[in-house]
Protein backbone atom coordinates (compact mmCIF):
# COMPACT_ATOMS: atom_id res chain seq x y z
CA UNK A 1 0.00 0.00 0.00
CA UNK A 2 2.82 2.94 0.56
CA UNK A 3 4.42 1.56 -2.85
CA UNK A 4 0.92 2.78 -4.29
CA UNK A 5 0.30 6.04 -2.12
CA UNK A 6 4.06 7.33 -2.62
CA UNK A 7 3.22 6.74 -6.46
CA UNK A 8 -0.36 8.73 -6.19
CA UNK A 9 1.88 10.94 -4.28
CA UNK A 10 4.48 11.68 -6.86
CA UNK A 11 1.75 12.07 -9.71
CA UNK A 12 -0.22 14.43 -7.69
CA UNK A 13 2.84 16.49 -7.32
CA UNK A 14 3.76 16.39 -10.72
CA UNK A 15 0.44 17.71 -12.19
CA UNK A 16 1.33 21.23 -10.60
CA UNK A 17 0.92 23.19 -13.77
CA UNK A 18 4.40 25.40 -13.18
CA UNK A 19 5.43 28.78 -14.75
CA UNK A 20 4.87 30.02 -18.36
CA UNK A 21 5.08 27.61 -21.61
CA UNK A 22 7.73 24.68 -21.26
CA UNK A 23 10.83 26.08 -22.76
CA UNK A 24 14.76 25.08 -22.67
CA UNK A 25 15.20 28.03 -20.26
CA UNK A 26 13.53 25.78 -17.50
CA UNK A 27 15.83 23.08 -18.06
CA UNK A 28 18.84 25.28 -18.44
CA UNK A 29 17.81 25.98 -14.52
CA UNK A 30 17.73 22.68 -13.34
CA UNK A 31 20.84 21.73 -15.39
CA UNK A 32 22.42 24.52 -13.59
CA UNK A 33 21.32 24.31 -10.16
CA UNK A 34 21.75 20.52 -9.99
CA UNK A 35 25.52 20.76 -11.05
CA UNK A 36 26.63 23.93 -9.21
CA UNK A 37 24.90 21.77 -6.14
CA UNK A 38 27.61 18.83 -6.72
CA UNK A 39 30.38 21.29 -8.43
CA UNK A 40 30.65 22.80 -4.92
CA UNK A 41 31.10 19.22 -3.21
CA UNK A 42 34.29 18.81 -5.18
CA UNK A 43 37.00 19.95 -3.03
CA UNK A 44 34.98 18.76 0.08
CA UNK A 45 34.46 15.51 -1.49
CA UNK A 46 38.17 14.67 -1.86
CA UNK A 47 39.01 16.46 1.67
CA UNK A 48 36.66 13.70 3.00
CA UNK A 49 37.92 10.70 1.16
CA UNK A 50 41.27 11.31 2.15
CA UNK A 51 39.64 11.16 5.82
CA UNK A 52 37.87 8.37 5.23
CA UNK A 53 39.80 6.40 2.79
CA UNK A 54 43.50 7.67 3.85
CA UNK A 55 45.49 5.58 1.90
CA UNK A 56 43.42 4.54 -1.18
CA UNK A 57 41.80 8.58 -1.72
CA UNK A 58 41.61 8.40 -5.08
CA UNK A 59 41.39 4.61 -6.16
CA UNK A 60 38.02 5.04 -3.63
CA UNK A 61 37.19 8.49 -6.16
CA UNK A 62 37.24 6.58 -9.28
CA UNK A 63 35.24 3.36 -7.77
CA UNK A 64 32.53 5.85 -6.45
CA UNK A 65 32.31 7.55 -9.77
CA UNK A 66 32.62 4.53 -11.60
CA UNK A 67 29.78 2.97 -10.43
CA UNK A 68 27.76 6.08 -10.36
CA UNK A 69 28.46 6.15 -14.35
CA UNK A 70 27.97 2.55 -14.66
CA UNK A 71 24.66 2.39 -12.91
CA UNK A 72 23.96 5.74 -14.91
CA UNK A 73 24.42 4.28 -18.30
CA UNK A 74 22.36 1.52 -17.67
CA UNK A 75 19.60 3.03 -16.92
CA UNK A 76 19.28 6.09 -18.39
CA UNK A 77 17.15 4.78 -21.72
CA UNK A 78 15.14 3.21 -19.23
CA UNK A 79 14.09 6.55 -17.51
CA UNK A 80 13.72 8.03 -20.88
CA UNK A 81 11.23 5.71 -22.11
CA UNK A 82 9.71 5.67 -18.71
CA UNK A 83 9.41 9.68 -19.24
CA UNK A 84 7.36 9.21 -22.28
CA UNK A 85 5.14 7.29 -20.44
CA UNK A 86 4.62 9.27 -17.69
CA UNK A 87 5.75 12.49 -18.90
CA UNK A 88 8.55 14.33 -18.21
CA UNK A 89 8.09 16.51 -15.21
CA UNK A 90 7.50 13.47 -13.09
CA UNK A 91 10.85 12.00 -14.18
CA UNK A 92 12.82 15.20 -13.88
CA UNK A 93 11.23 15.25 -10.42
CA UNK A 94 12.50 11.82 -9.21
CA UNK A 95 15.89 12.06 -11.07
CA UNK A 96 16.44 15.28 -9.49
CA UNK A 97 15.47 14.53 -5.77
CA UNK A 98 17.57 11.34 -6.06
CA UNK A 99 20.82 13.45 -7.67
CA UNK A 100 20.26 15.50 -4.37
CA UNK A 101 19.48 12.95 -2.27
CA UNK A 102 23.28 12.24 -1.00
CA UNK A 103 24.52 15.34 -0.34
CA UNK A 104 23.29 16.30 2.80
CA UNK A 105 24.23 12.82 4.31
CA UNK A 106 28.09 14.22 3.68
CA UNK A 107 27.65 15.75 7.12
CA UNK A 108 25.96 12.53 8.81
CA UNK A 109 27.87 9.92 7.79
CA UNK A 110 31.10 9.98 5.18
CA UNK A 111 30.96 6.11 4.23
CA UNK A 112 27.20 6.16 3.78
CA UNK A 113 27.68 9.15 1.99
CA UNK A 114 29.67 7.64 -0.89
CA UNK A 115 27.38 4.16 -1.33
CA UNK A 116 24.39 6.47 -1.78
CA UNK A 117 26.18 8.80 -4.38
CA UNK A 118 26.99 5.42 -5.94
CA UNK A 119 23.74 3.56 -5.47
CA UNK A 120 21.99 7.25 -6.53
CA UNK A 121 23.06 6.87 -10.20
CA UNK A 122 20.63 4.29 -10.91
CA UNK A 123 17.69 7.28 -10.47
CA UNK A 124 20.15 10.10 -10.73
CA UNK A 125 20.61 10.66 -14.64
CA UNK A 126 18.28 14.24 -15.38
CA UNK A 127 20.10 14.72 -18.34
CA UNK A 128 18.23 11.58 -20.15
CA UNK A 129 14.72 13.36 -19.20
CA UNK A 130 16.45 17.50 -19.89
CA UNK A 131 17.29 16.35 -23.39
CA UNK A 132 13.77 14.34 -23.75
CA UNK A 133 12.02 17.77 -22.60
CA UNK A 134 13.83 19.98 -24.94
CA UNK A 135 12.92 17.39 -28.17
CA UNK A 136 9.49 18.52 -26.51
CA UNK A 137 10.08 22.18 -27.34
CA UNK A 138 12.16 22.88 -29.91
CA UNK A 139 11.79 22.37 -33.52
CA UNK A 140 14.82 19.77 -35.33
CA UNK A 141 16.58 23.15 -36.86
CA UNK A 142 16.49 24.48 -33.17
CA UNK A 143 17.67 21.28 -31.62
CA UNK A 144 21.37 21.49 -31.48
CA UNK A 145 22.19 24.93 -30.58
CA UNK A 146 19.68 23.98 -27.21
CA UNK A 147 21.93 20.99 -26.55
CA UNK A 148 24.72 23.05 -27.16
CA UNK A 149 23.16 25.77 -24.55
CA UNK A 150 22.47 22.91 -21.77
CA UNK A 151 26.34 21.22 -22.33
CA UNK A 152 27.54 25.00 -21.95
CA UNK A 153 25.55 25.76 -18.55
CA UNK A 154 26.41 22.03 -17.07
CA UNK A 155 30.06 22.91 -17.72
CA UNK A 156 29.62 26.55 -16.52
CA UNK A 157 28.14 25.21 -13.34
CA UNK A 158 30.93 22.91 -12.92
CA UNK A 159 33.42 25.74 -13.30
CA UNK A 160 32.15 28.23 -11.39
CA UNK A 161 31.23 26.38 -8.12
CA UNK A 162 34.24 24.05 -7.46
CA UNK A 163 36.28 27.37 -6.84
CA UNK A 164 33.39 28.77 -4.68
CA UNK A 165 32.86 25.55 -2.85
CA UNK A 166 37.05 25.60 -2.39
CA UNK A 167 36.63 29.36 -0.87
CA UNK A 168 33.86 28.51 1.77
CA UNK A 169 35.43 25.40 2.76
CA UNK A 170 38.78 27.27 3.33
CA UNK A 171 36.65 30.37 5.22
CA UNK A 172 34.02 28.41 7.20
CA UNK A 173 34.37 24.66 6.85
CA UNK A 174 33.21 21.42 5.21
CA UNK A 175 29.90 21.49 7.22
CA UNK A 176 29.06 25.24 5.60
CA UNK A 177 29.82 23.88 1.97
CA UNK A 178 27.29 21.21 2.68
CA UNK A 179 24.60 23.21 3.89
CA UNK A 180 25.14 25.59 0.55
CA UNK A 181 24.68 22.42 -1.38
CA UNK A 182 22.15 20.98 0.38
CA UNK A 183 19.82 24.80 0.12
CA UNK A 184 20.96 25.00 -3.86
CA UNK A 185 19.20 21.46 -4.43
CA UNK A 186 16.46 22.11 -2.61
CA UNK A 187 15.91 25.08 -4.52
CA UNK A 188 16.17 23.16 -7.52
CA UNK A 189 13.57 20.38 -6.56
CA UNK A 190 11.04 23.00 -5.76
CA UNK A 191 11.77 25.03 -8.65
CA UNK A 192 10.81 21.63 -10.55
CA UNK A 193 7.74 21.05 -8.50
CA UNK A 194 6.82 24.73 -8.95
CA UNK A 195 7.79 25.86 -11.44
CA UNK A 196 8.70 23.74 -14.48
CA UNK A 197 5.96 22.95 -16.66
CA UNK A 198 4.98 19.38 -18.49
CA UNK A 199 6.54 19.64 -22.01
CA UNK A 200 4.48 15.99 -22.95
CA UNK A 201 0.89 16.32 -23.49
CA UNK A 202 -0.93 13.19 -22.80
CA UNK A 203 -2.01 12.80 -25.97
CA UNK A 204 1.18 11.79 -27.67
CA UNK A 205 2.59 10.13 -24.36
CA UNK A 206 3.92 6.19 -25.12
CA UNK A 207 1.09 3.57 -23.61
CA UNK A 208 4.31 0.47 -23.37
CA UNK A 209 7.36 -0.21 -22.55
CA UNK A 210 9.76 -2.65 -24.25
CA UNK A 211 12.75 -4.10 -24.25
CA UNK A 212 14.51 -2.37 -26.92
CA UNK A 213 14.10 1.02 -25.79
CA UNK A 214 15.75 0.65 -21.66
CA UNK A 215 18.43 -1.62 -23.44
CA UNK A 216 21.32 1.06 -23.08
CA UNK A 217 23.30 -0.98 -26.07
CA UNK A 218 21.02 -0.37 -28.08
CA UNK A 219 21.80 2.80 -28.82
CA UNK A 220 25.57 2.47 -29.06
CA UNK A 221 24.58 0.05 -31.75
CA UNK A 222 22.43 2.36 -34.23
CA UNK A 223 25.84 4.81 -34.16
CA UNK A 224 26.75 2.21 -36.64
CA UNK A 225 23.61 3.27 -39.01
CA UNK A 226 24.27 6.68 -39.12
CA UNK A 227 26.74 7.78 -41.83
CA UNK A 228 28.83 10.48 -39.70
CA UNK A 229 29.81 7.79 -37.25
CA UNK A 230 29.65 4.72 -39.14
CA UNK A 231 32.82 6.76 -40.89
CA UNK A 232 34.56 7.51 -37.55
CA UNK A 233 34.64 3.72 -36.47
CA UNK A 234 35.76 2.71 -39.67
Amino acid sequence: MPKFGLKKLLVTLASITGIGKPSVFHILIVVFLEYFAWGLLTMPMIATLKETFPDHTFLMNGLVMGVKGILSFLSAPLIGALSDIYGRKLLLLITVIFTCLPIPMMTIDNFWFFVISSISGVLGVSFSVAFAYVADVTTKEERSRSYGLISATFAASLVIAPALGNLIMDLYGINTVVLVATLVSTTNVSFVLLAVPESLSRKVRSTGLSWKQADPFLGILRLGNIPVYRHTLN
